[in-house]
């Protein structure tokens, strides 16, 4: 099990039974702690923590593909890292896409393909607005949903078929501790969140005996865009390369669940097995909400 994505047999699996049930001491993932020579995609990097994620990989000598519906700042990145690896293959590549459009997505995986299947996958794109039940806006929850879980699941449907007849590669979804439970100004967010959680703990179950890797990202807050519309202390506050640090770490380490800060995250843990009325008056005492 602590075989790297590389050194999984490239033919596709026949049985659950082909991979080994890790043992409790046993890394959940084969850990990735060598990228050179690997190919990555990620989706929703045009800014945040999946750009500061492709910088990383890309540092640490992965061949890296970006995409976004941002043609201008994908351009940006791949003007910003020239240059090709000794077989010519340029190291940073830009396909545009948009999530929503599933049409989009699939054009976008087979271009991606036909450079190399990936030996990642992270889907990073996402949606947020601050909302509240006394201001319930449908249309923002449905938008919410397209981008962050319905998304996800477009870019599965686009690449997993090819990830599963070569029988290795990662998957890996940016959740959040918002979706560990519910929280303030979460209701439009804080449900795509949890159904990421949902969805990466069965692709697991179903995905790692037949060779592939699947990891969540579960981010405390992180200095972006998206964060930068919230009117609260954020504590625990990181950069997005501190957040792509964290998760190269738990890549190497080959964990499923990818948490952090973990002073921050443990103590969200901490709280997320309360009963519901500890649970309750606790997020009411530390928000002022």
């Amino acid at each position: 099990m602590s075989r790297s994505l590389r050194e999984a047999p490239p033919a596709p699996r026949t049985s659950a039974a082909s991979v080994s049930s890790p043992t409790l001491w046993d890394p959940l993932n084969p850990p990735i702690t060598d990228w050179s020579g690997r190919r990555a995609w990620l989706v929703g990097a045009s800014s945040g923590i999946g750009l500061a994620t492709a910088i990383a990989l890309l540092a640490r000598g992965a061949r890296v593909v970006v995409s976004a519906r941002d043609e201008v700042a994908l351009r940006r990145f791949v003007d910003t890292h020239p240059g090709v690896d000794a077989q010519g293959r340029p190291w940073a590549e830009a396909v545009a896409l948009d999530v929503t459009d599933t049409a989009s997505v699939a054009a976008a995986a087979r271009r991606v393909e036909a450079g190399g299947l990936p030996d990642l996958v992270l889907y990073c794109a996402g949606h947020y607005r601050p909302q509240r039940a006394t201001r319930f806006d449908l249309a923002d929850m449905l938008r919410h949903d397209e981008v962050n879980y319905r998304g996800a699941l477009r870019v599965l449907d686009a690449v997993l078929p090819a990830l599963l007849a070569r029988g290795s590669g990662h998957v890996s979804l940016i959740s959040s501790v918002a979706g560990w439970r519910g929280l303030p100004q979460g209701l439009a967010y804080g449900p795509t969140k949890a159904a990421l959680i949902n969805l990466a703990e069965t692709l697991y179950l179903d995905l790692r005996p037949l060779g592939l890797g699947v990891s969540v990202i579960n981010p405390g807050f992180v200095q972006t865009p998206l964060t930068a519309q919230n009117d609260f202390a954020m504590p625990a506050l990181l950069t997005p390369p501190q957040a792509a640090d964290a998760m190269l770490r738990g890549w190497a380490k080959g964990r499923f669940d990818i948490h952090f800060p973990r002073r921050f995250t443990l103590w969200l843990q901490f709280l997320r097995v309360l009963p519901d009325r500890l649970y309750f008056a606790a997020v009411r005492r530390t928000t002022g909400l």
